[in-house]
């Protein structure tokens, strides 16, 4: 999810806090939150959903679907209370900050509440980095009052996914996928699944991923394929997983399975072909070591330094040679 709108600030865009599979399970990285049109921006994809919440079981719209008096009315008498117990909000986040098309998804909020839901999901994607528990907190600051909406349900997932909270992930993310009726976060679901301990229903959720994935999604589902078959201690199979999309997405793509296969490697007992493939990697420099070397003075340094060093020492052997 990235937007080129650089005076927005800073969502979710982790450059690798963790993405799905392998190693990175419980860090959070480039998962499909970030791609699409907010990488950075604003904490949840909002840019691809359409549509509007689903409706209850009567049948009948949601909630914020119904913007009746009364519905606003408790939504302001609520807002007083939620407040007491929510993290505070810095002066300078605004509502505005939050990419556009994610603040679109609360329009069916009072202002007030959707401007407060708003500044709340801003920090949940700032702080998903460097503090991933307040994080959580305002995303379940923004889920309580707005707990319908998809992009909110979102950002409780993924924060909790960042803290290693796989099963609160695992079920917020199957709300998600209820109530925006799209599957974007399969490989988040399988890595959860391996972090709960069951690699199979991982490789479960892999086998039954759309055909109409984005080139990124699939590798991301790959790692986690891959890394679930180490799980159960099929290197090869693990090779293979990786194999399948060869050549798929871009640069940073590329990267990512490559990082994963020294790991699959490793696995395999090809130490030495891990290495090469890990030094070829981009930034893996032999690593600088500063010392301090002395440095040894010339005479003239010595000179310069100690003034009169040029004079005789009066107890030297050839001072003691030239007295008469």
């Amino acid at each position: 999810m990235r937007s080129d709108n650089h005076e927005r600030r800073s969502g979710t865009g982790r450059g690798g806090a963790g993405r799905p599979g392998g190693q990175d399970r419980g860090r959070r990285g480039r998962t499909e939150a970030q791609r699409g049109g907010v990488r950075g921006r604003g904490p949840y994809a909002g840019s691809r959903r359409g549509g509007s919440p689903a409706p209850d079981r009567e049948g009948r719209p949601s909630r914020e679907d119904r913007p009746s008096r009364p519905a606003r009315a408790r939504d302001q008498e609520g807002r007083g209370a939620q407040e007491h117990d929510e993290p505070p909000l810095p002066e300078g986040v605004e509502a505005a900050d939050l990419d556009r098309a994610v603040r679109s998804r609360l329009r069916t909020l009072s202002k007030p509440n959707a401007d407060r839901v708003a500044r709340h999901l801003v920090m949940a994607g700032e702080l998903i980095d460097s503090d991933p528990e307040r994080a959580y907190a305002h995303a379940q600051a923004a889920s309580r009052r707005a707990g319908r909406v998809d992009v909110v349900r979102e950002a409780v997932a993924l924060t909790a996914y960042a803290l290693g909270r796989y099963g609160e992930a695992l079920r917020e993310l199957r709300t998600v996928r209820r109530l925006s009726g799209e599957d974007l976060h399969r490989a988040i679901e399988a890595d959860c699944e391996r972090g709960l301990g069951r690699p199979e229903r991982a490789l479960a959720l892999a086998a039954e991923a759309p055909a109409t994935m984005a080139a990124t999604d699939r590798v991301e589902l790959a790692i986690v394929e891959s890394g679930a078959r180490l799980d159960l201690g099929e290197p090869e199979a693990a090779l293979l997983a990786l194999e399948q999309v060869d050549g798929v997405g871009g640069p940073a793509e590329r990267l990512r399975l490559a990082e994963h296969r020294a790991t699959v490697l490793d696995a395999l007992g090809r130490d030495a072909e891990a290495a090469r493939l890990r030094a070829a990697l981009p930034g893996a420099e032999d690593e600088v070591v500063f010392q301090e070397i002395p440095i040894e003075e010339t005479g003239d340094d010595r000179a310069e330094h100690h003034p009169g060093a040029d004079a005789a020492d009066p107890g030297s052997p050839d001072t003691q040679q030239e007295r008469p």
